[in-house]
């Protein structure tokens, strides 16, 4: 008994002793988590690169800080939507000519881009020096909170590879009959090619005329990729076939900016805040990325 009063005294010791100032450990920050978000479609003309820059403003104003990486390694022309003029590309820092420092721009509209590597044909070509140095490289874009990585449309290996390094893919088609067609294509493809597929697979329905078009598209989609794929495919949103876009894209700006108040603006917005709202499956960050990245390359 007298051994257990004496433990009993020494805890109560304890517990009134002042707390030991140096012996507080000072909190650990946490390391940024960056969302990798990549944009994609089966068919070209459907309006990916013009979703991905407007939901990359639409980010900035929440107070993300975004980047746009134009990842169409044929025809990149992110650029060409925001009405700027690179002098430098992915290509040059592949080939150690220069830094992602060095290339990425900061834009009038708060985000920053990466101009496509236009001449570079598969990452999987790489050697393996240059490799580790585009590793090397992407690891400097981590402080970022978003990025959105606007793929070329189809189904090359450097498109599933840069969707197996999503946290979140977001396919992009319209009501046309061939687009519907060529985006279960790219839908069914990412199934069976991309080992472990785990990231959140979104469908975004451009150039509507109405929500119950939209509608009408995604409970196809979704519903043939369950029930033939076993895949599930989040509807994600629609985008109106809204005059403002196309008087956008002819002045080379974003129609964010342009008519922040028009249907295809306010469309967006809803978008990016059903993103917001999910969680992506695994967003490991940006090692992670990377490690899904190479591991298909």
């Amino acid at each position: 008994m007298a051994d257990q009063a004496e433990k009993l005294r020494e805890l109560m010791r304890q517990k009134n002793r002042p707390p030991n100032k140096e012996s507080k450990k000072t909190p650990e920050k946490t390391p940024r988590q960056t969302r990798i978000i990549t944009v994609t479609s089966g068919k070209g003309g459907v309006g990916k690169t013009n979703i991905s820059v407007n939901m990359a403003l639409a980010y900035a104003r929440a107070g993300k800080r975004v980047i746009v990486m134009d990842a169409d390694l044929g025809l990149a022309n992110v650029n060409v939507m925001l009405s700027v003029i690179p002098k430098f590309s992915l290509y040059h820092v592949i080939r150690k000519q220069k830094t992602m420092k060095d290339i990425i721009l900061q834009t009038e509209y708060g985000i920053r881009i990466v101009a496509g590597a236009s001449g570079f044909s598969q990452i999987a070509n790489l050697s393996e020096e240059e490799r580790q140095n585009f590793i090397d490289e992407l690891n400097t874009l981590q402080d970022a909170d978003i990025i959105i990585i606007d793929t070329s449309a189809g189904v090359s290996s450097n498109v599933l590879d840069f969707i197996a390094a999503a946290d979140d893919a977001v396919i992009v088609t319209t009501p046309e009959p061939t687009a519907i067609t060529d985006a279960y294509g790219i839908i069914k493809i990412i199934a069976t090619e991309i080992d472990s597929f785990n990231m959140g697979l979104k469908l975004v329905v451009n150039k509507v005329k109405s929500a119950a078009e939209a509608k009408r598209v995604a409970d196809r989609m979704t519903n043939i990729a369950g029930q033939f794929l076993n895949l599930k495919v989040d509807f994600l949103g629609f985008i109106y076939d809204d005059p403002a876009v196309s008087h956008a894209v002819v002045r080379q700006r974003p129609f964010m900016v342009t008519d922040p108040k028009c249907r295809a603006s306010q469309c967006v917005q809803h978008i990016v805040g059903r993103l917001e709202k999910s969680e992506s499956k695994e967003n490991g960050g940006f090692g992670t990325m990377l490690k899904r990245l190479f591991s298909r390359s």
